[in-house]
């Protein structure tokens, strides 16, 4: 079994920083791909940001630019580096993995581990 761990959100004001870190613990070798999600109140949750084992990255839109997803494979830990927030960034932040191949990273029902979720605000 795979168990992920988040921690790092908090609130900032709009233009500040932070960054995720996402914890594996358990059977890391059978994880394919990690990526971080975020769902805001009322909304579904979104893809954020991928990387594969072969450090093949893709990005939202809406975070290109602005977000950097990175891995330390020593400590089985995923990180996602926030800068420039605006409000519309506000949302719980979730780590996930796959254990099996995957099509469409964006897609949440394809990743078949979650972490609990930190919080992440952002004010005006």
């Amino acid at each position: 079994q795979v168990q992920l761990k988040e921690s790092g959100g908090g609130s900032v004001e709009t233009g500040g920083s932070l960054t995720l870190s996402c914890t594996a613990s358990g059977n890391t070798d059978s994880i394919e791909v990690v990526a971080w999600f975020r769902q805001a109140p009322g909304k579904e949750r979104e893809g954020v940001a991928f990387i594969d084992e072969s450090e093949r990255r893709s990005y939202s839109d809406s975070v290109e630019g602005r977000f950097t997803i990175s891995k330390d494979g020593a400590t089985h830990t995923l990180y996602l580096q926030m800068n420039n927030l605006t409000p519309e960034d506000t949302a719980m932040y979730y780590c996930a993995a796959a254990t099996g191949f995957i099509l469409d990273w964006a897609r949440a029902p394809q990743y078949n581990k979650w972490g609990q979720g930190t919080q992440v605000t952002v004010s005006s």
